[in-house]
């Protein structure tokens, strides 16, 4: 019997597992992709499976696939922080929750786990863009500030190295990313020794140097739209570059869209600091939409659509 730990591509993901295999270490089998990659409960089987581990995606784009492993009796804990939806009212489901917007999934595990592996869990919220939520996180360790600086820096590359169309774009497939971080249950000692970690930094460096030299094509003191062209360092750092993007301008929201083979762009938003709301309502309202409250994306706007994301995005925020 097999069980599998289906995660998300991004830092929370990872960092969301790392911690709870460090506590509870288990054989399994990982499904994960890109960051966009959320449709992942369908690739458990039925047959064989003694139980998965869900972590970091939305359970409402999961549903249809969490039911009918649920109905077969098969134990499933899931941990996210995405809008769910109506959760399953099922005696084998054991649901971690919480959606608010200060909080990431490694957060709700760290707290499930008592601390056990704080400085991942503040990793993995440096890396979901909540930079006060992992400095408050983070007291209990008693870091001076370039110790917070290198976790940020970790969490903000684990993160990075998630975006892209598909697998090609990455520097690493996440589920090898995980496998370099599984070793280390300090952080210090993976930025120290691996050398996926000056990998990911040299490549970050390069595409958001490219990225500081794109205007935006529409911008006030409430919204910036940017587009990307069709390249691969675009996919990699939108996510990145809007999370860089907010900091600097805690009132604004961004979105940032990188154009796509057939005529279409993959979009990234961010609700303003100041306001961390309203991000997945407006991408819902799209085809392939969806997200967290603060941070939310569409995998594939068409370009006939693009006046009416636009138009859609300067009404969510101007409200």
């Amino acid at each position: 019997m097999t069980h599998y730990d289906v995660f998300n591509g991004d830092a929370d993901g990872i960092c969301a597992l790392h911690q709870l295999r460090l506590q509870q270490p288990r054989e399994s089998v990982l499904i994960t992709g890109v960051k966009r990659d959320i449709d992942l409960v369908k690739q458990i089987p039925l047959d064989n499976t003694s139980g998965a581990t869900v972590l970091d995606i939305s359970m409402d784009k999961n549903r249809d696939a969490l039911v009918p492993l649920l109905k077969a009796g098969i134990p499933v804990s899931y941990y996210d922080h995405h809008f769910a939806g109506e959760i399953p009212d099922s005696e084998h489901l054991k649901a971690h929750i919480d959606t608010d917007a200060n909080t990431c999934t490694g957060l709700i595990v760290n707290q499930q786990l008592n601390n056990a592996f704080l400085p991942w869990a503040v990793t993995a919220a440096f890396g979901d863009n909540l930079f006060v939520a992992a400095r408050t996180a983070a007291e209990p360790l008693g870091l001076n500030d370039d110790q917070l600086d290198q976790l940020q820096s970790l969490g903000t590359l684990l993160n990075y190295n998630g975006y892209g169309s598909n697998l090609e774009d990455l520097f690493f497939p996440p589920a090898d990313l995980y496998e370099k971080v599984k070793p280390y249950a300090d952080p210090f000692a993976f930025i120290e020794e691996e050398a996926a970690f000056k990998k990911l930094e040299q490549g970050y460096n390069s595409d958001m140097d490219k990225a500081l030299s794109t205007k935006p094509i529409s911008a006030d003191d409430v919204t910036a739209v940017f587009v990307f062209p069709e390249a691969a360092f675009a996919r990699r750092v939108s996510g990145v570059f809007a999370n860089d993007l907010a900091q600097q301008n805690p009132t604004r929201a961004h979105a940032m869209l990188s154009t796509l083979p057939g005529d279409g762009y993959q979009v990234s938003v961010r609700a303003p600091l100041s306001n961390r709301t309203g991000a997945d309502e407006l991408c819902r309202q799209f085809d392939t939409g969806g997200g967290r409250k603060a941070a939310a994306g569409i995998n594939f706007l068409p370009a006939s659509d693009l006046d009416r994301f636009t138009d859609a995005f300067k009404k969510q925020f101007s409200a």
